[in-house]
């Protein structure tokens, strides 16, 4: 008996030291967006988009995260094989996933992204486990060029890989990484942080917070008393995509009494702009609206554009262009063969302003 649990003891510490765990601080892991690094050792992801990267040696890769609620959905992306991840459905607590089988070659390239929303709860990346006697190589480079997107659902991209007759509410149809702004920021090779959340507006939201109520938070957890250090990352390109809300809540809805005159609606967007200008005073703005049905006619649109005006009246250092995201009769969130156009669209328009 005794040498048979000889046996399985040195079977155990055998099988347990093929694995070395590489915690979050290591110096080879690359974050992109604003993540709350209170506790390096287990960086809290909220906002859609943030990511992790690596470059890992040997066969083996097990994540190790904590997911707060257990709705959160993740693309892991190997080797820049973008058309299909794997997609991890988070489940709550401290958990392992093995994905060791998605490793073919010697070195690999791994990114964690996050494809769902901050009302979806946080996520804690506490690191990694590759093959014993290995730690990662070099981080990828990060890019130079950045931009900074604030929006709603749309550029949250609620429901894009949803059917396009069915509902578009489902978390494990939400993914960011097919958004407008992750795929205009890849094509112009640029690191971007998303602040976003569906319902919200600038005026009026779904919920009891508006967009300058939100902007300014380090963690995308509903409204909170987080502070986002804008001096950490200035971004070159800053993209404004709100007024779908705002537009059915106060024509529709009805939800703002007394019932706000055009220049209330003006006077709103164009203080939001200014306030985003202080943070970011170096950076080029695009007003964006649509492609949802504020877009549809030139009401919204008109309100947006005498808003930039009013902006600029003020200050003429300010540097704010217009573009629309065209309506094109949908009326549903937009899938991700429109998300594709409106990127094609932005991209472009960037590409001319930036000298890109």
């Amino acid at each position: 008996m005794n040498k048979i649990f000889t046996v399985l003891f040195v079977l155990v510490i055998s099988f347990s030291a093929l694995a070395d765990k590489i915690i979050a601080s290591d110096k080879g892991f690359l974050y992109s967006g604003r993540i709350d690094f209170s506790n390096k050792n287990k960086p809290y992801l909220t906002w859609p988009g943030s990511s992790v990267k690596a470059n890992i040696n040997g066969n083996k890769l097990v994540l190790l995260i904590e997911d707060e609620k257990g709705e959160n959905y993740f693309n892991v992306i190997v080797n820049g094989k973008t058309l299909y991840p794997y997609v991890l459905k988070l489940n709550k607590g401290l958990k392992k996933y093995d994905l060791s089988y998605l490793i073919t070659s010697k070195t690999t390239e791994f990114e964690l992204f996050k494809r769902t929303e901050g009302y979806e709860g946080g996520t804690f990346f506490h690191g990694i486990e590759v093959q014993n006697g290995y730690s990662l190589a070099n981080p990828p480079k990060r890019a130079s060029r950045k931009i900074a997107f604030f929006g709603d659902s749309v550029t949250s991209a609620m429901g894009n890989e949803a059917a396009d007759n069915e509902i578009d509410k489902r978390a494990s149809e939400k993914n960011h990484y097919l958004s407008y702004a992750a795929i205009t920021a890849r094509a112009l090779n640029a690191e971007f942080h998303t602040v976003s959340r569906s319902g919200i507006g600038f005026m009026v939201s779904w919920f009891d917070f508006i967009m300058p109520d939100y902007y300014d938070q380090l963690t995308g957890v509903n409204n909170n008393d987080s502070q986002w250090d804008f001096s950490q990352w200035q971004p070159d390109v800053v993209v404004v995509n709100l007024g779908q809300n705002d537009s059915w809540l106060i024509d529709n809805e009805k939800r703002l009494k007394p019932e706000p005159t055009e220049q209330n609606i003006i006077d709103a967007y164009a203080n939001f702009i200014t306030t985003l200008s202080v943070k970011y005073p170096n950076a080029q703005f695009i007003s964006v609206l649509g492609s949802m049905d504020s877009s549809k006619n030139n009401t919204w649109p008109s309100y947006v554009k005498r808003a930039i005006e009013k902006v600029e009246q003020k200050n003429n250092k300010i540097k704010v262009e217009m573009i629309l995201f065209d309506f094109n009769g949908y009326k549903k969130h937009p899938r991700v063969q429109q998300h594709v156009t409106n990127a094609d669209k932005l991209t472009r328009h960037i590409q001319a302003l930036m000298n890109w």
